[in-house]
């Protein structure tokens, strides 16, 4: 369960448009947004070092944050980050408000655990990631900050699935293929490299396949 909020400090802003947005950047402040609970949109301005921070820590995309406007506290998840196609500093961003018993689609990261213990990676095993992120529907009081994956069991040929992932007890996969694989252990061989390519394209041909609309074989 994620219980921790995250508090960034934004303030509001007056005017919405291309020209208010711009003076917003040359007051070098991100203007942006909050919508969602079937309220108005609130216009919102932050700090871009702000922003960056939160995009360099990771797992941005499933933490829980408190915006603070105009003296009330708003619960939102950060959903967009628009990058300048040159510089790539902040933009504009987008906040979805959060209200309780709400399901929300979120981006949830791979935490990997207990790599330097796993026999099979002491044997020379090659660790493949095949999953960094799984995207799950989850409540709003039950968004996991990571799902973990313990791998100092597995042994060369091991497998770590959907099942075997602490911090899913509250949410449900998006993607529709049973059990699905997270992450294997391949031979150190020359053949490691594609066993890994073999069974990344496993995932992604299943993952296609269980897509609506995908045509069957």
């Amino acid at each position: 369960m994620a219980t921790n909020l995250t508090t960034l400090e934004v303030s509001s802003r007056a005017k919405a448009g291309k020209g208010a947005a711009r003076a917003t950047r040359r007051a070098g402040l991100v203007p942006g947004v909050i919508y969602g609970a079937k309220q108005e949109p609130t216009l919102i301005q932050i700090d871009p070092r702000v922003i960056l921070k939160e995009m360099v820590r990771g797992g941005w995309r499933s933490r829980l944050y408190e915006l603070p406007v105009d003296g009330t506290p708003v619960r939102a998840l950060m959903r967009e980050v628009q990058l300048h196609p040159v510089t790539d500093a902040p933009i504009h961003i987008d906040f979805q408000r959060l209200a309780p018993g709400e399901k929300v689609h979120v981006t949830v990261s791979i935490h990997v655990t207990g790599e330097e213990s796993a026999p099979g990676i002491k044997r020379g095993g090659v660790l493949n990631l095949i999953r960094h992120t799984v995207e799950v529907l989850a409540d709003v009081d039950n968004i996991p900050a990571s799902f973990n994956v313990d791998l100092s069991k597995l042994d060369i040929h091991d497998n770590v699935r959907w099942d075997d992932l602490e911090g899913t007890e509250h949410v449900t996969p998006l993607l529709q293929i049973p059990n699905f694989v997270i992450a294997t252990i391949a031979p150190p061989t020359v053949d490691a490299e594609m066993e890994a390519e073999a069974a990344a394209k496993a995932a992604a041909e299943a993952e296609a396949a269980a897509k609506p609309g995908a045509k069957k074989k």
